[in-house]
């Protein structure tokens, strides 16, 4: 079977698990498929024979620990050492969708508030002035560090898997993450320096060079 046809698999054969089971296999699934460097087709491989263990035991009276262990971060860490790291077509295609999504998220979010500035800021002016210099050097800032925070944030989801952690704290911590990382991009904005040549482009530009950008990952997206 494809990686696709054993996740519908893992989902569909998931209810046969208790409560409690499920919960502690659920977050040995999330642990083991946000280690990025595995292979996708091999890792859920694994899932569905551990699953498949999981539930033969369950039907013996036994729990996800009893089968898997008190210290399940360590049997997962286990399984995955024993997978070779492989960097996939799939992960190149998923590095370049990521870069168009997030220059398109930039673009059109600047062509918005270009168009929308003479309602919101009495600007008379659809055109912007647009310093090609500053867009290449922020574009070299912000996208590794956009790929510095998805990192951090598969880290802390791993980190959090089986733990107790209440929603509140958990919203809290998320919340807190998220205000730093929207706070580096507008201090990236903000400290980079005007860099030539500059040119005069209307929203509508910003705006079409934004969309096809998101089209194009979207292409790319349909691909993985």
């Amino acid at each position: 079977m494809d990686e696709e046809e054993l996740i519908e698999l893992n989902n569909e054969k998931r209810k046969q698990l208790s409560q409690k089971n499920k919960k502690y296999y659920e977050d040995m699934l999330i642990y083991i498929r946000t280690s990025y460097n595995k292979s996708d087709q091999e890792m859920e491989e694994i899932l569905v024979e551990l699953l498949d263990h999981l539930i033969d035991a369950q039907a013996e009276g036994k729990t996800a620990k009893e089968v898997f262990g008190d210290k399940p971060k360590k049997y997962a860490n286990e399984i995955l050492g024993e997978l070779p790291k492989e960097v996939t077509k799939k992960h190149i295609q998923f590095f370049f969708m990521f870069i168009c999504y997030f220059l398109a998220a930039a673009s059109i979010t600047s062509g918005f508030f270009n168009w929308a500035g003479p309602y919101i800021f009495g600007v008379n002016s659809s055109s912007n002035t647009y310093y090609l210099g500053t867009l290449a050097l922020k574009a070299l800032l912000d996208i590794p560090f956009a790929f510095l925070v998805m990192y951090l944030a598969l880290k802390y989801i791993r980190w959090t898997c089986f733990k107790e952690i209440n929603n509140k704290r958990f919203l809290f911590l998320s919340g807190l993450f998220g205000i730093f990382a929207v706070g580096i991009f507008f201090l990236i904005a903000f400290i980079v320096p005007d860099v030539e040549p500059k040119v005069e482009l209307p929203f509508y530009i910003i705006l079409l060079f934004g969309i096809i950008l998101y089209l194009l990952g979207r292409s790319i997206r349909k691909t993985i």
